[in-house]
């Protein structure tokens, strides 16, 4: 929060009639998060159950202001996503090195009664309290940032095509959810022209979009990588249609995020080294047939150089987009759209006598004003008078004696 404003008055032996001379109080903290590419988990965050800046310094006399409060910077990896679980807002999507985000702000310092002194009331006896805080609890999610990421349903051969195409030493074995985190693999090309990251990720199953088998776990990675390869079985084992696996895959891609299939998607027709893949594809090829389709067997390593190329030239060309535009933009212009005026209130009445009056807005204002003081009192009254909310209740239909409360004040009205 920040500090207090201070109330004072000048005291000096040859200024006469000082006048108000109670200084500002300091700001407070505010809680930053740092991208940091050297980290690469939220394993420091686990056990940090809360994160408090300090308070601003009071206000002091003779017109100096309090000492404001260091703000504090949390390193965090590139990737993360920080989330308000009450509202759901997003409040930092840090995608790049080295960015920082302001997750809670600090409170403004309350002004001393210097700043209330006017023509009419030259002897102020009124400050405003520290801006409290903003306090929140916040949601904090790690998503992998992946050039290229590898969709498809369990056992298809994924982890198999990263291991073969970059340095990466995924687990590899014939059952489903065999890879159960994402594993990454920095690719180049065979005349080392270019590379990029790939991703290898948890196999989907029907119903991935509601969380069944690893899908949620899945699908909030798959959104970072700029562009896919759908890898089928085209061997047919375990009686998979490959067509229908597409389907399968796509319509779990749709039902999570619309976005998801907007991405450029090439297909990796994977074990062409085994019987009945040849007319499998013929199949497909047919019933897909703008798809661009790469045969390839990663056991063997066949057709993979021209996979990894083609995916190579689709990542220079696909820019990279946030998760979560903050801002409309229609050529080059800025798109405002129409809000309403937030009247700073919200006025309910819960019993014969009694009315409540909330909102973020009038509650900060109570909180910053002294109302131990009788200016202070007036102060908190004639600015809730101007915003409106006196009108409002009598629009309402109080009446004379009933009580109105603002957080843990109650105040008597009379006509």
């Amino acid at each position: 929060s920040g500090g207090n404003g201070a109330i004072s008055f000048l005291r000096e032996k040859y200024v006469p009639k000082g006048g108000p001379a109670g200084g500002d109080g300091g700001r407070g903290g505010s809680v930053f998060f740092v991208a940091d590419s050297g980290l690469s988990t939220l394993l420091e965050l686990k056990y940090l159950t809360m994160i408090v800046a300090g308070n601003g310094e009071n206000g002091q006399k003779k017109n100096s202001y309090g000492k404001a409060a260091q703000d504090i910077y949390v390193k965090v990896p590139v990737g993360t996503l920080v989330i308000d679980q009450k509202s759901k807002r997003i409040i930092a999507d840090l995608t790049v090195d080295k960015q920082v985000a302001m997750i809670a702000k600090g409170g403004r310092g309350g002004r001393g009664n210097a700043k209330f002194a006017t023509a009419v009331n030259r002897v102020p006896r009124i400050a405003e309290n520290g801006e409290p805080g903003e306090e929140l609890t916040a949601i904090i999610e790690l998503k992998l940032l992946a050039d290229v990421g590898l969709v498809g349903l369990p056992s298809v051969g994924k982890s198999t095509i990263l291991s073969r195409v970059s340095a990466a030493k995924p687990e590899i074995a014939d059952y489903p959810f065999t890879t159960l985190i994402p594993n990454l693999g920095l690719v180049q090309t065979k005349d080392a022209s270019s590379s990029f990251v790939m991703a290898d990720l948890p196999g989907l199953i029907e119903g991935a979009h509601q969380g069944k088998g690893l899908g949620l776990d899945f699908l909030r990675h798959v959104e970072r990588c700029r562009v896919l390869i759908h890898v089928l079985d085209m061997s047919g084992s375990e009686g998979r249609n490959p067509i229908q696996d597409f389907r399968d895959i796509n319509k779990e891609l749709r039902a999570y995020n619309v976005g998801l299939l907007e991405k450029p998607m090439i297909v990796a027709a994977n074990k062409m080294d085994l019987e009945g893949a040849e007319k499998r594809l013929r199949a497909f090829k047919k019933a897909y047939p703008l798809l661009e389709v790469f045969p390839i067997s990663a056991l063997n390593s066949k057709g993979l150089d021209k996979l990894v190329y083609r995916a190579a030239e689709l990542v220079k060309s696909t820019p990279i987009k946030p998760l979560f535009a903050t801002k409309k933009i229609s050529d080059g212009k800025f798109v405002y759209e129409y809000r309403a005026d937030d009247p700073g209130f919200i006025i309910k009445h819960p019993a014969n006598n009694l009315w409540v009056v909330s909102g973020e807005r009038i509650e900060k204002l109570y909180k910053m004003t002294n109302i131990s003081d009788d200016q202070g009192l007036t102060y908190l009254i004639n600015t809730m008078r101007k915003m409106g909310v006196e009108n409002e209740l009598i629009k309402r239909g109080i009446k004379e004696g009933d009580i109105v409360r603002l957080c843990d004040y109650e105040f008597e009205y009379y006509e």
